[in-house]
This record gives C-alpha cells, sequence and structure tokens, in this order.
C-alpha cells in the first residue's frame, strides 16, 4: 500500500475527547499525529485488530505504554481516520460499542453507537449511553416512512428498527444521543410536520444516486461526512487542529450550514435561524468560501453588521479561520463606519447623527414646536412616523408622504392630516441642514445615490451581511447599491426573534433584494441548553415575529441538542435585594469552583444598574471585567464580566445572570424589551438565572 495517495482524517469524537487529556498525554498524541500523518502506512506503526469491536476495521495503535489511539483503517481504500484516545481498557472498550460505515442512501460516512454500548468512564458529552426506550402503546412516530426514507434523513442503517419503535417525541429525545445530528434533526422536524421532500430539498440533499458504500475517499468529500471528519493534508494544518480542539467551529460544521458556506448562489440569499444556531459561524465561512473561491483579483467581500463591538468579534474570529491571503481579500466593518468613511471620502459635507435625542434635542424640539395641537397627536406619534414612515421609506417631499403606506400605525390620517403632520419633518429636516447634520438613516440614502451615480468599477464582489435584523430599510437599500445584482452578490444572516431595535423594522423585498427561492433556516441550537432555550422562548409569548421580509417567522421548530439544569426565575421587591441574591447564585464563581476557562456574566439592562452591580461584586473581592460598546470581549479571562443587554448580543458565556425591571414587561415597549431579555438568556451556555425587581 503507498501512502501517496492516503488520506488521514481526525474524527470530531477525538478532537472533542483531546480536551481531556493530561498535558503530557497531549504532546505525545501531537507528536505521533504528525508522524501518522506523514506515513500512516509506515512499519513503525503496529496496528492491533481489535477483535471485540464490532466493526473489523478499527485497529488499536500505541501512544505510549498506557494509552491507545483508535484508528479506523477503510478495507477498500487508503483512508485512515483518528477516532480516538484513551487509557489502554477505555480505548478498548469505546470501540466495542460502535463502527463507522457508510450510508447507503445519503453516502456519508457514520460513527454508529450500537446498542450494546454500555456505560462508560469517559465524558458525558461523549459517552452517549442507551436509555432504553418505554413500550407504549400506539402508532409509531415515523410508520409513514421507509426505511430509505429514514435513511435519507441520516439515520444510519442499523438504527432504522430503533427509530421505527419510537412512538412520542421524548423518545426521540432519549436516544439523542447515538443519533448523527442531521438525523436527529430531521426526525424531529418531520414529527413537527414538515414533509420529508421539505426537509430534503433545504438540505439540497439528492438521494437518487447510486452510493458506493465501500468508496470512503468519495465519502470523505459529503457535507454529512466533513460535519464529523475532517481531512488533514500537511503537518501545519493538523498542528494547527490539534492545538486547539476546543475551536471545532472552525472545522466542523453542521451539514446544512456547510452547505450553505459552499458553492454558488444564482442571487441573494437569507439565512434565518435561532439564537445559538450558528448564523455567524455560517456568515464566516461563507465570507471565506467567497474569498478564495468566487472573488476576482482588486476586489473583496464585505463582511458588515450592525455594532462595532460585533465587527471586531468576527474580525478576530475570522483571523483565526482564515490564511493570511484568503483575510486580505474580506474587509470587516460596521455599516455605520463605512458609511462614514465612503461619505468622507466623497466631501459629505454633513455630520452623521446617530441618537437625535443625545445628539441633536434641541433641533427636534424646535420642528416640535411647529406641531398642530389640534391633532392631539403626541411627540412619541411624530417620533415613531418619522422612525417607521418617513426615513423607512425614504420620504422626501410632501407628495410622497401623501402616497406613503401607512399600514400598522394604528392612527388613520387624512390628507389635511398628513399634509400638518409633515410641516414638523420639513422643519426638522431644515433645522439640521442648517447646522449640517444628517440622521443616519438619510445618510444611508445619500451615499446609495452617489454610488449610483459613479463608474461602475466596483470594490466587492459580494457582502455577507450578519445581524440583519438590526438594519434598517436605507441600510439594505444601500447595501444592494454597493454591489450590483450578480449572484453570490448579497448573503443575509438573521433572526427576527432578536430584533432589539424597533425602527429598523425592514421588509427585504421591498429594499430591492429578492430572496425568492432562496431563503433557508437553521433550527439546531449548538449553545443553549433545551431548558434555558424554553425559558427564553416563553418570554416571547404572545410577541409577533416576522421573517425579515414581511413574512411571520415561528420558532416551535428550533431545538436545542444539549441538557442542563432549569434556569433560575425571580421577582424581587427592590434592586438593593437583587445584588445579594445575585452573588448567591454565583457563589461557585466567586468561589472559584467552576472549571478553567469558565466564563460568568451580569448582564443589566443598562450602563447604570450594570455599574451598581459591578461595584457591589468588587466590594465581595470579585475581579470583574466591564464590557464596553467598541472594544472585544477577552474570551480567555476568568473575571466576572459585567454586561448591558444590548452588549451582550453576539457574546456567549457558561453562565449568565439577567438582571431586568419588571414594569418594562408591560407597557407600549414591552415587546421590544421581552425580545431584550430573550437576547440576553440566550447568551448562556449552561446556566443562567433571571431575577427581575
Amino acid at each position: 500500500m503507498s501512502n501517496i495517495t492516503a488520506k488521514v482524517a481526525l474524527s470530531q469524537d477525538f478532537l472533542a475527547n483531546l480536551v481531556n487529556l493530561p498535558s503530557a498525554i497531549h504532546g505525545k498524541v501531537l507528536k505521533w499525529a504528525i508522524r501518522f500523518q506523514a506515513d500512516p502506512t509506515a512499519s513503525s506503526i503496529n496496528y492491533e485488530k481489535i477483535k471485540t469491536s464490532p466493526d473489523p476495521n478499527f485497529r488499536s495503535v500505541r501512544i505510549d505504554q498506557d494509552w491507545r489511539g483508535i484508528v479506523f483503517r477503510s478495507p477498500t481504500d487508503n483512508v485512515f481516520v483518528l477516532m480516538y484516545v484513551d487509557h489502554h481498557d477505555s480505548a478498548y472498550r469505546w470501540a466495542e460499542g460502535r463502527k463507522v460505515q457508510i450510508n447507503p442512501v445519503t453516502g456519508a460516512m457514520q460513527l454508529v453507537i450500537l446498542d450494546e454500548i454500555a456505560e462508560e468512564p469517559v465524558p458525558a458529552k461523549l459517552a452517549k449511553p442507551q436509555v432504553a426506550t418505554p413500550k407504549q402503546e400506539g402508532p409509531a412516530l415515523f410508520d409513514a416512512l421507509t426505511s430509505k426514507e429514514l435513511m435519507s434523513l441520516g439515520v444510519p442503517e442499523e438504527l432504522v428498527p430503533r427509530v421505527r419503535a419510537l412512538r412520542v417525541d421524548s423518545d426521540l429525545d432519549r436516544i439523542q444521543g447515538i443519533l448523527p445530528v442531521e438525523a436527529y434533526e430531521g426526525l424531529f422536524l418531520v414529527a413537527a410536520g414538515d414533509s420529508l421532500n421539505q426537509i430534503l430539498q433545504s438540505r439540497e440533499t439528492r438521494v437518487d444516486v447510486p452510493i458506493d458504500t465501500a468508496d470512503f475517499v468519495a465519502s470523505l468529500e459529503k457535507a454529512e461526512t466533513q460535519s464529523r471528519f475532517v481531512v488533514v493534508s500537511n503537518d501545519e494544518e493538523l498542528t494547527a487542529i490539534l492545538n486547539a480542539p476546543l475551536a471545532q467551529w472552525r472545522i466542523f460544521l453542521h451539514p446544512t450550514q456547510r452547505k450553505l458556506a459552499m458553492g454558488s448562489r444564482s442571487g441573494p440569499m437569507r439565512v434565518l435561524g435561532g439564537a445559538g444556531t450558528g448564523k455567524t459561524v455560517l456568515a464566516m465561512h461563507r465570507a471565506k468560501w467567497l474569498a478564495e473561491n468566487a472573488t476576482p483579483a482588486g476586489q473583496r467581500v464585505l463582511f458588515t453588521t450592525f455594532t462595532k463591538n460585533l465587527a471586531i468579534d468576527i474580525l478576530e474570529n475570522l483571523r483565526l479561520l482564515c490564511s493570511s491571503a484568503t483575510l486580505e481579500k474580506i474587509e470587516v466593518v460596521n455599516l455605520d463606519a463605512w458609511v462614514y468613511a465612503y461619505l468622507r471620502s466623497k466631501r459629505y459635507e454633513h455630520r452623521i447623527v446617530y441618537n437625535r435625542r443625545q445628539e441633536a434635542p434641541e433641533v427636534w424640539q424646535r420642528a416640535m414646536a411647529t406641531a398642530d395641537t389640534s391633532l392631539d397627536l403626541g411627540e412619541r406619534f411624530y417620533e415613531e412616523e418619522w422612525e417607521e414612515i418617513i426615513l423607512s421609506q425614504g420620504i422626501t417631499s410632501l407628495d410622497g408622504y401623501r402616497a406613503a403606506r401607512r399600514a400598522g400605525r394604528g392612527v388613520v390620517l387624512s390628507r389635511s392630516k398628513r399634509d400638518s403632520v409633515w410641516t414638523v419633518f420639513e422643519e426638522y429636516r431644515t433645522q439640521l441642514a442648517s447646522r449640517k447634520l444628517k440622521e443616519i438613516d438619510d445618510a444611508y440614502r445619500d451615499a446609495a445615490t452617489l454610488l449610483a451615480k459613479q463608474a461602475p468599477v466596483q470594490a466587492y464582489s459580494a457582502i455577507i451581511v450578519d445581524e440583519t435584523q438590526d438594519f434598517s430599510s436605507q441600510a439594505l437599500r444601500l447595501l444592494r447599491a454597493i454591489v450590483p445584482a450578480a449572484p453570490n452578490d448579497l448573503f443575509f444572516v438573521g433572526d427576527g426573534h432578536q430584533r432589539i431595535y424597533k425602527k429598523n423594522r425592514a421588509a427585504m423585498s421591498r429594499c430591492g433584494i429578492d430572496i425568492r427561492g432562496r431563503s433557508r433556516k437553521l433550527y439546531i441550537n449548538y449553545r443553549t441548553t433545551e431548558q434555558i432555550r424554553k425559558a427564553a422562548v416563553a418570554l416571547l409569548e404572545g410577541v409577533a415575529v416576522d421573517d425579515l421580509d414581511e413574512g411571520h417567522d415561528e420558532i416551535k421548530k428550533y431545538k436545542s441538542l444539549s441538557q442542563g439544569p432549569e434556569p433560575v426565575s425571580e421577582t424581587l421587591s427592590s434592586l438593593e435585594e437583587v445584588f445579594p441574591r445575585a452573588a448567591e447564585l454565583l457563589a461557585n464563581v466567586l468561589a472559584g469552583k467552576v472549571g478553567d476557562g469558565y466564563t460568568a456574566c451580569v448582564i443589566a439592562p443598562n450602563k447604570a444598574i450594570r455599574d451598581q452591580a459591578q461595584k457591589f461584586f468588587q466590594g465581595l473581592g470579585a475581579a470583574t471585567h466591564t464590557i464596553e460598546a467598541n472594544e472585544r470581549d477577552p474570551h480567555d479571562s476568568t473575571k466576572l464580566r459585567f454586561s448591558t443587554m444590548h452588549r451582550a448580543k453576539g457574546l456567549e458565556f457558561d453562565q449568565v445572570l439577567v438582571v431586568a425591571q419588571k414594569s418594562s414587561l408591560v407597557g407600549e415597549d414591552a415587546d421590544q424589551y421581552r425580545k431584550l431579555v430573550y437576547v440576553a438568556l440566550t447568551r448562556a451556555k449552561v446556566a443562567a438565572a433571571l431575577i427581575q425587581f
């Protein structure tokens, strides 16, 4: 057997378990793996057959006197996969309950966990023990699907009988640990009401292609395979992966994410997903693919988002994901910063106003002084009309306002009333112009107008947009103007459940962005436990959520893969009672009884309460860190973090404690506040608490 054509791959289980190895053993594994990658057929590698394993292709290899690696060695081609490392006996026990095979319908290489598997002395996230399915009367959940159809969803052939025995949703949850993630997701969606065709079409999965179940080389090219196995081709790549085994987002993507990230698209694409479904990771991988495969010389991929801090985080993560050559072809900047730089380059004479209450309060009040008091319309009405109608639709004249759509505003305005109302907005713009000021949405519109007049030389081949729900209509129109309509031009990810800026509700189709036939959803939450997800979702009961294009988005089909403790939810009578209770709930963190790298954050509704909370914990002797708007959160820090709800967006922590004002959860702005609390709670990976006062 020649090593020239050999392919060496690492399994996700191998990397996950690597984190738990003693540092001395980790070094030995790295040294051994480099030799193995160079020539897996070398005579110095002593492969020993594991007679007790159901997979005849599993082999044991010696790391040192006590530690063993488990390798899958394909019988028909030169594919070698590092599957697992552990003490001799534990490694053999791991191999006794598993086998590797190719799904005969999807062609994906799968690690199959068999019914015989016993409890193992390995971390719970890896052991995946079987739980007996209780016998129940009634029809089975998946009676309507044939065996081939079950396998097309990703169910391994050996587990088809087990899946057929399931009768209620809780039965499916019990066997989640032994199913490939695409199989669990597919079965969950079927149980939730989706058709098989809907699921396969959204995955872009073909089931009419003959599969050679002995061709492991071809199987390694499948997106489903690459969600669990990564091929390494040189020492540098292998070393980088083994030295950062926790950064699995750089290597493994859910099959749906991988298919969305790779390949050419005929036009703009939108991907929706709940909190923790990996939208930002998908967007980064999409930017990388475009930069490497679809960006001509002299052009770049523009990666933009609404806030500065998220742009900073994304750029730092892209540095980990991309080579220096690839990163040079990606520009990461929040949209407001891009607009400021662009308009300045065009000698734009106006200063941009981002917050009229803080930056130009007297201008607005001068305009409000011209309001017709006989109309009995309050200042809040004028502010919302300005933001949701005038700015959103880019209205610049009385005739434009007379013809404007005002659906959902709640107040009917006759033509004469519109004429009267318009005088306030006209005066506001006049007052701004006299001071050489422009609100940001008007600046977006001006930038789009300038772009339309410039020569057809384009700086960008494509734009990636993260947190799309935060962008206004004028922002979306500007993005459409930056790049011409073409394949791969615009790629949006977002979630209406996390729209925390009411004024920015926009419909993509009304902004010249046609996503028909190019819209997908991510359903699996990889960050938050199911218990935290349910508690957060309960806050949004009765809150209308759109799909960023005038449709409705539902949340019932989102699902978390991990389980954990129930979140704490309490209501106290005053803020003074909140901080001592918060200290009790964070006692393990304060005492240093959590593991290395464990992160915790206190999330408050505003800076004042955030700073009060931080001062209280500093008084207890806690080492603290404030997460500010224009800086990156130091992920390697073990200090207790403090953040506002707005700033916490886009971040994640092992544990969060959210402080919320009960009075804000009712009233006119309650829906927006509930979304803020939803966002704050879903920053947690393991434990969460919500304390209201």
